[in-house]
């Protein structure tokens, strides 16, 4: 059975414009007419805010500077090392009017995580923030990119005045002062369906992260398909939940798929405004709602426990908040039935997408303004699916299998990875991974992961990187890692050890080391990768890893047991209360 989008028919995307010209020069009939005191981007910590000509005049003046200063070429890459700034689509639709690639990167990378993207993407240039730079600096050194190609989003303090890194806002103001120096071609037509726009990368369905090649017609169609979904600019404005002149939450990372696309591009071209915030920090978003009055929230689950929980939430007046959109991870009929309790005049609508399919696969839909409990949407439009059975078959209503998606918003590849391709991209579908029935009304209820792959608060970690990475600890034998069970992050690392043979024998003699053993394989894991990969469900030693007869490793095993140990902790700590 093949799975059809409800609602209206959707029109292909433009494939002879970048995103830039998409967002910048473009009127659609999607689009709807935005107000004329309403603002791009607001920051959330100045309250400076940029129009849409502040942002057309700052994005000419970048890519003027840098076709001036550097010697760039279409297809090159630029990558972003930075928390959200004003300044991050600003970098980004300048590297598009030049037609190069941008690689988004998480900000809280390691060096060795850094240099892994840069190499695997052969980055040119390198933006980022003064925060960041040491890290950045160490990198680009061991790739061999010059000290001026690393480009600041801010200027650091004036004692550091010294630094000789280029500035955003000092290319701008230079690249306004020369003439034009380049001319942003229209593309031929169909060739924005090859043209890579993005390369963010992603844990696929295993292994290593893997760059995902998304072309600009790839992402133009996602942000058309999830406007006609919602109703943007239609006829039905009692049914409109996103409308122009909102003013939206910014907290969302940039550059994760689903804050690039969706709470910056998508959300501006409904004629909203952000308000960016650079970093996470509850109280600040609390803060920032009433002080903004905004009206759409875009949120990960430990957003919703948060708002669900946290006491401070009564301290605010959340009366603006009318929708919020809520992705990354599923979200249960409990927790929603808390949240409503906390936010009473907002609507808490689920979606459901992978970065393979820039973005999104589907969304609750306006007719039932806050979409079936527990469910991720409906398919948006111009998207079909099927759910295939371990057998092969395909699944009707009701029956669980994989979910594989077609739509214009696939991405055509992963970059210099055949493998992976033909693994997750079966002529024009993509293979999600994910173990979902959909109803007789359309609605996705997502199970489980098939893929070994798990999220901790929206982030994919991948088992076999930290695997590879604990077998180089001298105390680990062999291992596996799970995702453990946690209200507020989804899922966190845990890591099953077998310790070497002599490690063993130290632990029977000396219990106390198990302690020092402990704390030493978490260390090995936090010194060399991003937060979020930390063993913070802790480690857990086993006699064994448990395989099957091939040598394959048995996770739902280990995934069992973890669920198991979360339950006693829990148990233990209500009991101490």
């Amino acid at each position: 059975m093949i799975f059809t989008a409800p609602g209206p028919t959707y029109r292909d995307a433009p494939d002879d414009i970048s995103l830039a010209q998409f967002m910048l020069d473009v009127d659609h009939p999607y689009r709807p007419l935005r107000k004329a005191a309403s603002p791009w981007l607001i920051d959330n910590h100045t309250g400076v805010a940029w129009s849409a000509e502040d942002i057309r005049s700052r994005v000419h003046g970048l890519g003027n500077s840098l076709k001036l200063g550097w010697t760039l070429k279409e297809d090159d890459v630029a990558c972003i090392y930075s928390p959200n700034h004003m300044e991050y689509p600003i970098a980004s639709w300048a590297c598009h009017r030049l037609g190069m690639i941008v690689s988004p990167a998480n900000p809280n990378y390691t060096t060795e995580e850094l240099v892994y993207q840069l190499q695997s993407t052969n980055a040119r240039i390198l933006f980022t923030h003064p925060d960041s730079l040491p890290e950045a600096k160490t990198a680009a050194q061991i790739v061999g990119l010059e000290h001026t190609s690393i480009i600041l989003l801010e200027d650091l303090p004036p004692r550091d005045i010294s630094h000789g890194h280029p500035v955003v806002d000092q290319l701008v103001k230079q690249g306004l002062d020369k003439p034009p120096l380049y001319v942003q071609a229209a593309l031929r037509p169909g060739e924005g369906r090859t043209k890579l726009a993005l390369l963010c990368f992603s844990s696929g369905t295993t292994g290593k992260p893997k760059a995902v090649a998304l072309p600009h017609f790839a992402i133009i169609s996602c942000i058309l398909q999830m406007s006609l979904s919602q109703n943007v600019n239609g006829p039905d404005t009692k049914n409109q939940r996103y409308r122009s002149g909102d003013i939206a939450i910014g907290v969302l990372p940039f550059f994760h798929i689903y804050g690039l696309v969706a709470n910056v591009n998508w959300a501006i071209f409904c004629g909203m405004s952000v308000v960016v915030h650079s970093r996470f920090d509850f109280k600040e978003m609390l803060r920032s709602i009433e002080r903004y009055r905004i009206n759409i929230l875009f949120l990960v689950p430990p957003h919703v426990v948060l708002f669900s929980k946290h006491p401070a939430v009564k301290e605010y007046d959340l009366s603006s908040v009318r929708a919020c959109n809520a992705g990354a991870a599923p979200i249960s009929q409990e927790l929603t039935g808390e949240f409503y309790r906390a936010l009473p005049n907002a609507r808490l609508c689920q979606g459901y997408g992978l970065t393979e399919t820039s973005t999104s696969v589907s969304l609750a839909t306006t007719t039932s303004y806050a979409g079936t409990p527990g469910s991720a949407g409906r398919l948006i439009p111009g998207t079909i699916a099927k759910i295939v059975k371990p057998d092969g078959t395909l699944a009707g209503y009701n029956e669980a299998g994989e979910l594989w998606v077609k739509g214009p918003q696939n991405a055509l590849c992963y970059l210099n990875n055949e493998k992976a391709t033909k693994e997750t991209f079966v002529d024009g579908w993509c293979r999600t991974g994910d173990e979902v029935t959909i109803n007789e009304k359309g609605d996705i209820f997502v199970i489980d992961r098939i893929k070994e792959i798990f999220k901790v608060r929206g982030f994919q970690v991948a088992p076999a990187e930290l695997e590879g990475h604990l077998l180089k600890h001298p105390y680990v034998a062999d291992c596996a890692v799970v995702g453990m069970p946690d209200e507020f992050s989804g899922e966190l690392p845990m890591a099953f050890v077998m310790l070497s043979e002599e490690v063993k024998r130290l632990v029977e003699s000396s219990p106390e080391e198990v302690d020092r053993i402990t704390a030493s394989i978490k260390k090995h894991v936090s010194d060399a990768k991003v937060r979020y990969k930390w063993l913070e469900g802790g480690v857990e030693f086993v006699d064994a890893i448990p395989k099957n007869p091939s040598g394959k490793l048995l996770r739902r095993v280990l995934r069992d047991r973890a669920r198991e140990i979360s339950r006693t902790r829990d148990a233990r700590a209500r009991a101490r209360l």
